[in-house]
């Protein structure tokens, strides 16, 4: 047989365009889903508002948005990167979507890829939409844009990797009862809305190793107080993120 006989050779397509495929496809039902986009977009904007406006909980002294948009942002994160994306990918696995996606060219790790894309995409919508309400609210932001940055895109990778092991582990019905027990947990006990100096000396320092602790208090030290690189909290989500993708990529299971 000649070359060139059939046209397109059948190959699979370039790696790198296969994740940016399934990045654009896992954004678009994430967007489209209406449960997806109250708990990622409506509830942190209402938790901001209404914790703003009114006295529920004492923050101590200084600027209640100053102390709450921080927080919220974190929660922002944990809400698209964990509690939806675990769920989403739950209920994939339960309909054998991931078990079809499995046989294809599209490795487990250029899955987990696209997700963690998806949910960057998401999340950059969220800080815009939190951000402009923050400053109707009277938001004066400090500190500097890359250490908020590098906190983000940390706390992505460690909740995207800790919502995809769970996904990838457990039935779809105890996915969606822990991720939700989770978010409600770390909204109370992860220093959100609630200063960790609230809660008892003992309980402070193990919560302050919770990756939406070091997220919101990372977040809270720069835009808050003015802080530069806060390391110690890129250490503590650095370390999660490892802990999360690395489990993930080993005991996700497709089915």
């Amino acid at each position: 047989m000649t070359a060139g006989t059939f046209a397109p050779a059948p190959a699979a397509a370039p790696l790198w365009r296969m994740i940016g495929a399934q990045t654009a496809l896992e954004t678009r039902m994430l967007l489209r889903n209406g449960e997806q986009l109250l708990l990622t977009v409506i509830i942190p904007t209402l938790l901001l508002v209404l914790f703003t406006s009114v006295d529920v909980v004492e923050l101590g002294g200084g600027s209640r948005v100053g102390f709450l948009t921080p927080g919220i942002l974190a929660l922002a994160v944990l809400s698209t990167a964990f509690t939806g994306q675990a769920i989403a990918t739950g209920f994939e696995r339960r309909y054998g979507v991931l078990k079809r996606l499995g046989v294809s060219p599209l490795p487990r790790w250029g899955l987990m890829a696209a997700k963690t894309g998806s949910v960057l995409v998401v999340e950059a919508l969220q800080v815009v939409l939190l951000t402009v309400v923050a400053l109707l609210l009277g938001w004066s932001p400090r500190g500097g844009a890359v250490a908020v940055a590098l906190l983000l895109l940390l706390g992505t990778a460690a909740f995207s990797g800790l919502g995809l092991l769970l996904a990838g582990t457990v039935r779809a019905e105890a996915t969606l009862a822990a991720a939700n027990l989770v978010f409600i947990l770390l909204l109370v006990g992860g220093g959100v809305v609630v200063p960790l100096e609230r809660f008892p000396e003992g309980a402070q320092g193990v919560l302050g190793l919770l990756p939406i602790s070091a997220l919101s208090g990372g977040l809270r030290d720069v835009l808050q107080h003015g802080a530069g690189i806060p390391w110690g909290d890129l250490g503590v989500l650095g370390g999660w993120a490892v802990v999360g993708l690395g489990a993930a990529a080993a005991f996700f299971k497709w089915d």
